[in-house]
């Protein structure tokens, strides 16, 4: 997992028109909190930020301008918005060196599995724990060769030495069916009933107009 280093600048003004001025001067608001202390309001570089976010379970190792006090840190709440997909609020909860903590883990399958089969991923993320300075940035599964009917429950993921578990094991993550056939023949009789029908209602309307006539 990567770390990433970000200064934090005290928030003292509050409120949306406080953040918008934050967020103009290419900074993000945010809080930090956890450990019994009270929460901390801050801005933290938007651009680092984002990049960093980019990091599945990033931690963040936050600096205060003075350079007094450093905090571990990892993503807690993330708000985006809606249209323009730019962070707005970040919240951050303090996690210490050895501490265990329990985060959702992005999916990754890997390998491809038999000939005229399909998969189908039911759960892109798994809830995993483990020490909040360790936390992997995805978890791999395998679906090489897996034939229909094979599937994948969260107990049978294997986890890296040191990660448990935390979701429950029966839970669905992959499953392998057959390949849906297209039934070519059937399209093509219906294509040809479908044209067959608009010929004769042409063909109808065409004598009803000489008849009119």
């Amino acid at each position: 997992m990567a770390d990433f280093k970000l200064i934090a600048e005290p928030r003292t003004e509050f409120g949306k028109g406080a953040a918008r001025r934050t967020r103009r001067a290419g900074r993000i608001p945010a809080v930090v909190y956890g450990h019994g202390g009270d929460p901390v309001h801050i801005s933290i570089d938007g651009h680092a930020t984002m990049m960093a976010l980019k990091h599945a379970n990033a931690l963040f190792e936050i600096e205060s301008t003075d350079g007094a006090k450093n905090v571990l840190a990892i993503a807690r709440d993330v708000q985006t918005d809606a249209v323009t997909r730019e962070i707005e609020h970040l919240d951050l909860i303090i996690v210490k060196r050895g501490e265990k903590v329990e985060v959702d883990v992005p999916v990754h399958l890997i390998g491809e599995s038999a000939p005229g089969t399909m998969v189908q991923q039911e759960e892109s993320t798994i809830l995993i724990k483990a020490d909040a300075t360790k936390l992997p940035e995805y978890i791999e599964v395998t679906i090489d060769g897996r034939a229909a009917g094979e599937h994948v429950l969260a107990g049978q993921i294997e986890l890296a030495s040191g990660i448990e578990l935390a979701a429950d094991p029966e839970m669905l993550v992959v499953n392998v069916s057959e390949e849906a056939e297209m039934d070519t023949e059937s399209d093509a009789e219906e294509t040809t009933e479908e044209a067959a029908e608009g010929e004769e209602a042409a063909e109808g309307e065409a004598e009803e107009k000489t008849e009119d006539e």
